[in-house]
């Protein structure tokens, strides 16, 4: 039922067929798990989003893409959940990324991360100098942060997932029961 409602809000293979620029990929897109979807399949595209979505730049649904395609999971579930990411998301998950990672190396910090150093413009190489001085001090710490924060969304997303659609099952199958047995009765 769930299941039913989702594929028809999604592209059939058939319509993306009809797209002459995906014709440039291949054959892998129009791979059966790719499209098929499933509880398992929809868990896996949904752990892939996530854990793409903090990407930099514009590469989170070419990287969700590359990884679906891959790992060959639900294509069309991975792509839009990248979106969680927006100008409005991206500093607070990048600033939770920077205090994971060094909590996860054993360093303590204090309130967050130095101020970036301030521009002089008549001193303009000292200054670029200074500011990437300050952003490989940022580093190792926001590095480990991006890859355990992106984990966890992951996997959050993917045990969200399966127990939405195991409920979704228990709930049906329940429903089903109370039909057969008014019908018995």
């Amino acid at each position: 039922m769930l299941s039913k409602r989702l594929k028809r809000h999604m592209p059939s293979v058939d319509k993306v067929r009809e797209v002459k620029a995906f014709g440039l990929i291949g054959a892998a897109l129009f791979h059966p798990g790719l499209w098929h979807l499933n509880r398992r399949s929809a868990a896996d595209g949904f752990a892939v989003g996530p854990f793409c979505g903090l990407t930099p730049g514009p590469l989170q649904m070419i990287s969700a893409g590359i990884v679906a395609l891959f790992f060959r999971v639900k294509l069309p579930v991975a792509l839009p959940t990248t979106l969680y990411t927006n100008p409005l998301t991206i500093v607070p998950l990048y600033f939770a990324a920077y205090k994971i990672g060094p909590f996860a190396l054993g360093a303590t910090t204090g309130t967050g991360p130095e101020p970036p150093p301030d521009w002089v413009g008549t001193q303009p190489v000292a200054s670029a100098e200074a500011l990437g001085q300050w952003m490989i001090g940022l580093g190792a710490p926001l590095a480990l942060g991006l890859c355990l924060l992106t984990g966890l969304l992951a996997l959050c997303g993917y045990i969200i997932v399966r127990l939405v659609g195991s409920i979704h099952l228990l709930w049906a199958w329940a429903a089903r029961r109370k039909r057969r047995a008014s019908v018995r009765a």
